[in-house]
């Protein structure tokens, strides 16, 4: 796996970066591999890393009363961080799981800061990043607050069509904020149209 090529893809998809960002981000981040079902963050951690997936995907749940709720999910291309603890240094209120074996280029804060500060094209992307991000829960929370289970369902499968092959169904009903009962029956073929 080559690093360079992959910030390189990267920064395609959000926003350019010079030459000298990508050299000083190459240098400063490294390839990690983890297996399914490996716990990066647990609540109550600190947590001064951030994941850019180039392959396999993660999930970010909470535990409320010892149900497991997940919250966001993150595939090729993107990034999966505890994202109250990486920006506001305070303890995570959530896990970070990969849900597939993956492969992600792992950087920490120290490295963000630095070149937040040193590079503005860096600032640009990270902005696109966070933009992004913040964007997809708004729409979440918005899907949920105001759409029928079915609807939020079909408003998924629209955004990541292969979903149901690579995240459980528990983590999709929850995810969703409906029983895994309500899920079978939408996804059952005698109510599809």
């Amino acid at each position: 796996m080559n690093t360079e090529k992959t910030i390189n893809e990267i920064g395609e998809l959000y926003a350019p970066l010079s030459i000298e960002c990508r050299q000083d981000l190459v240098a400063n981040s490294k390839i990690s591999t983890f297996k399914r079902g490996e716990i990066v963050v647990r609540e109550g951690q600190f947590s001064e890393k951030a994941y850019l997936i180039v392959q396999g995907c993660a999930r970010a749940y909470y535990l409320k009363d010892g149900k497991d709720i997940s919250d966001w999910f993150a595939f090729e291309n993107e990034f999966m961080a505890s994202i109250v603890s990486f920006f506001s240094e305070k303890p995570s209120p959530h896990y970070i799981e990969f849900v597939e074996d993956s492969i992600v280029v792992e950087f920490t804060k120290d490295t963000f800061v630095d070149l937040t500060h040193k590079y503005h094209d860096f600032e640009r992307f990270i902005s696109k990043v966070v933009t992004q991000t913040m964007l997809g829960l708004c729409e979440r929370l918005y899907t949920i607050q105001f759409n029928k289970a079915e609807e939020r369902f079909k408003h998924l499968i629209s955004i990541h069509p292969d979903i149901t092959n690579r995240i459980p169904l528990t983590h999709i009903a929850s995810y969703l904020g409906i029983t895994l009962e309500t899920l079978s029956r939408i996804r059952s073929p005698k109510n599809r149209t």
